[in-house]
């Protein structure tokens, strides 16, 4: 993260709209389009990240689907689950952030904030790019944060 472009996590499901069949729903048909454009024409940039998580994710179902979808994040740096992220993806879910069947979710959101990224690119608006949900894990994020020692902090 050492020049100047902002940072991005890639989540699951952008990786999931880069490569699948397009969709019957017209909805969803246009947001795997958009997707698609922006990868070939605006994610230059950005720092684009990933992790493990996105990693476990997008390797199940399908092999060659799988495998598709692997070869999108190939280039990607990954971050880890470090502790920082696991005790803030536990924190969103037990201060209700984010309901206790969304844990992989929160832990998209821990590992992203604890990194020190961005922006959390995602489709996933159930969870994550939920405007009822957004003050709640933005209100978490930063009390987890504050109250972390200074030592632990990204320094940038």
């Amino acid at each position: 993260m050492a020049n100047n472009k902002p940072t991005v996590y890639v989540e699951t499901s952008i990786f999931s709209y880069l490569t699948s069949r397009l969709a019957q729903d017209p909805i969803v048909a246009g947001q795997m389009l958009e997707t698609r454009k922006w990868w070939n024409d605006s994610r230059a940039v950005f720092d684009l990240y990933a992790s493990d998580v996105v990693i476990d994710e997008i390797s199940r179902g399908d092999p060659d689907a799988a495998a598709e979808r692997l070869e999108k994040i190939a280039n990607l740096p990954l971050l880890m689950a470090s502790d920082a992220a696991t005790d803030l993806a536990m924190d969103l879910i037990s201060e209700s952030a984010l309901p206790a069947k969304a844990q992989v979710d929160a832990y998209h959101v821990g590992i992203a904030a604890t990194s020190g990224i961005e922006f959390l690119l995602t489709w996933n608006c159930r969870h994550l790019a939920n405007a009822a949900l957004r003050t709640k894990i933005e209100k978490v994020c930063a009390n987890t944060a504050s109250s972390r020692p200074s030592s632990a902090r990204r320094q940038n």
